[in-house]
């Protein structure tokens, strides 16, 4: 998992990304040696519940920022949109997981992917699209006019998160990603996504 957006690397930009492995750090080593050049640095942490769970909820969070974008919030309302993320990314990993570290959020594959996927990513720019047109335009219809065959991964992710979520109880505590869900869904309007900060969940 990491930062590394593939049409950067395949121009050879300075990219990051992070190896999970559970015991055997002689076989995350091997990875790192096989994946490393002089502009793609790989790191190994032990720690694959949370390097996978960063890779997968950053894309809840970059829909969230995409919705920032297409509204026009500016950059203040996405800043804090993405710290709410990261906030709901580890406290949901470590509900989850009780062996998820904190350091791995400080990793390329927690705190850094979550930048460049907001920023950049596919999740970002087809969320900014939907949110343009205030929600009247359905995801498949954007993701198959504006990905060229590429998958969004934030939609369904979202959905899957809103399922434990709201099977375990934990609604209350992650407004952020529930929102998210009720968005795409169109149980909310895309303005919706500043007013969970109303709510105040005590994790």
């Amino acid at each position: 998992m990491g930062a590394n957006i593939a049409n950067e690397i395949a121009l050879e930009k300075f990219s990051e990304a992070t190896v999970g492995y559970r015991e055997n750090r002689a076989i995350a080593e091997k990875w790192v040696h096989l994946f490393s050049t002089p502009y793609f640095i790989v790191t190994p942490v032990q720690d694959v519940e949370g390097v996978e769970l960063c890779g997968t909820l950053k894309n809840v969070v970059a829909i969230a920022a995409g919705f920032v974008d297409g509204l026009e919030m500016g950059n203040n309302t996405k800043a804090a949109i993405m710290r709410i993320g990261l906030r709901e990314m580890k406290a949901f990993s470590k509900m989850l997981f009780s062996s998820v570290k904190d350091s791995t959020f400080f990793e390329s594959c927690g705190v850094a992917d979550l930048i460049t996927t907001c920023l950049g990513g596919r999740n970002r720019k087809v969320a900014e699209a939907f949110a343009r047109s205030g929600g009247k335009r359905s995801f498949d219809e954007l993701e198959a006019e504006m990905l060229q065959g590429q998958k969004l991964q934030g939609v369904s992710t979202a959905k899957e998160v809103y399922e434990v979520l709201s099977y375990r109880g934990w609604l209350e505590f992650f407004p952020l990603f529930a929102t998210v869900h009720e968005i795409c869904i169109g149980s909310l309007p895309p303005s919706a996504i500043v007013e969970h900060s109303e709510r105040k969940p005590e994790l």
